[in-house]
C-alpha cells in the first residue's frame, strides 16, 4: 500500500431544505388552514480519526467530498429528512489546514471534529400562521451549505524516533526491538515510508518507536527524501540517534553527528513560527553507534573515545545482528519516555 501524508481536498456540508407552502385539502374540512413542513437540515462534515488507518491513500483520488442536503418540508405538516453527515475518516495524528496553511484542528488526541456545519432547514407556511395572518403562502429556503478547502496532513505519532543517515541499520533496530518487519536492503533509502514499532518492557508497560526514513545532508532544502519525513518526528518525545561506526561507513562518526544535527536545526528556522513545537535540535536523545560487532574491542574504545572528546556526548555501543546491549537501548528508551521531564512545549 502506497504511503500518503498529504493531501488537498475539498469539502461541503449539506444545504439545508426548503420549507413547504401546503394547505389542507380533505373532505368535511372547509377552511383548511397551512400545513407546510420545515425543510430538513444539511449533513455536517465530521473528521474522525480511525487507529485502523496509517495513510491518506483513501484521499488521493478523490477530490471532492459533500454531505447530504436536507430534504424538502411536506404537507400535513411533515419535516424533511436531515442531510446524512459525511465522516472523513483518518490515521491518527492528522492535521487539518486551510488553503493559506492556518492550522484548523490537529486530530492528535481528538476521536472527531465537525468541520462545517450543514444548513438549517427552511421553516414551511404553518411556522407563519397568526392570528391576522391565517393563509401565509411564504415559506423559507434553507440555509446555504459551507464549503472549504482544506489540506489533510499526516504526522505519525511515536514516542522515540529513530534517525540517522541512510543505512545505519534503523530498520534492523526497530525489527529487533518490536515486532515490526520493515524491509531491509544494503542501499539507500530502503526505508520510504516511517514504520511503527511497539517495544514491550514489561507487562502492561509499552511504549511506541519510529523508524524514520534515512536523512541526508540538504534534506531541509528537499535533497533525498527531503523534508517529507522530517516532520513525522516533531511529535516524537526523544530520538535514538543511529550512527554507522563500521569502517564501510561513508563519514566518520563525529562528522556523522554532526551533519545530521545540523540538518535538524535548518529545519527548526524553517519551523520558527511554530511556537508551540520543541526545536527538533533541542529534543531529548540517545547517541548509539551501530553495527559495533564488525569491529575490534580496540578499535570501537578508540572511535568511542574520539567521539566522546569532540562532542561531550557519552554514547551507547549496539549490534542489532548480535542483540549486543539491545536491552540496555531498550531500558533508556523506557526511561525517556516515562521518567524524563515534561517539555514546556506541546
Amino acid at each position: 500500500m502506497k504511503f500518503i501524508d498529504e493531501v488537498h481536498i475539498s469539502v461541503t456540508s449539506g444545504k439545508g431544505g426548503p420549507g413547504c407552502i401546503s394547505f389542507r385539502r380533505e373532505s368535511h374540512v372547509p377552511r383548511g388552514g397551512p400545513d407546510g413542513g420545515d425543510g430538513g437540515k444539511g449533513g455536517d462534515v465530521i473528521i474522525r480519526t480511525s487507529p485502523q488507518l496509517s495513510s491518506l491513500l483513501d484521499f488521493k483520488f478523490k477530490k471532492k467530498y459533500k454531505a447530504q442536503n436536507g430534504q424538502p418540508g411536506k404537507g400535513a405538516n411533515m419535516s424533511g429528512h436531515n442531510g446524512e453527515d459525511l465522516i472523513l475518516d483518518v490515521p491518527p495524528g492528522t492535521i487539518v489546514k486551510d488553503n493559506n496553511s492556518q492550522l484548523i484542528v490537529d486530530m492528535a488526541g481528538l476521536d472527531s471534529y465537525t468541520l462545517l456545519v450543514g444548513g438549517i432547514g427552511g421553516k414551511g407556511n404553518c411556522f407563519y400562521k397568526t392570528s391576522v395572518h391565517q393563509a401565509p403562502e411564504i415559506a423559507q429556503k434553507g440555509m446555504p451549505a459551507q464549503e472549504l478547502e482544506i489540506s489533510l496532513e499526516l504526522k505519525i505519532l511515536a514516542d522515540i524516533g529513530i534517525i540517522g543517515f541512510p543505512n545505519v541499520g534503523k530498520s534492523t533496530l526497530i525489527s529487533r526491538v518490536s515486532a515490526a518487519k520493515p524491509k531491509i536492503a544494503d542501499y539507500h533509502f530502503t526505508t520510504l515510508v516511517p514504520n511503527l514499532g511497539v517495544v514491550k518492557v514489561e507487562e502492561g508497560r509499552n511504549f511506541v518507536v519510529a523508524d524514520i526514513p534515512g536523512l541526508i545532508e540538504g534534506a531541509h532544502e528537499g535533497q533525498g527524501l527531503g523534508i517529507q519525513f522530517l516532520r513525522h518526528i516533531e511529535r516524537t518525545k526523544a530520538f535514538v540517534h543511529l550512527i554507522d561506526a563500521s569502517e564501510l561507513a561513508p563519514k566518520p562518526p563525529v562528522e556523522s553527528y554532526n551533519l545530521i544535527m545540523k540538518e535538524l536545526e535548518k529545519y527548526d528556522e524553517l519551523k520558527e513560527h511554530q511556537s508551540h513545537v520543541k526545536p527538533l535540535a533541542k529534543r531529548k536523545q540517545i547517541v548509539a553507534f551501530s553495527k559495533i560487532d564488525v569491529l575490534t574491542p580496540e578499535e570501537l574504545r578508540k572511535k568511542v573515545r574520539e567521539f566522546k572528546n569532540e562532542t561531550g556526548i557519552d554514547v551507547l555501543t549496539i549490534s542489532s545482528v548480535t542483540g549486543l546491549n539491545i536491552q540496555d537501548l531498550i531500558y533508556k528508551m523506557d526511561d525517556l519516555v516515562y521518567n524524563g521531564e515534561e517539555d514546556e512545549y506541546e
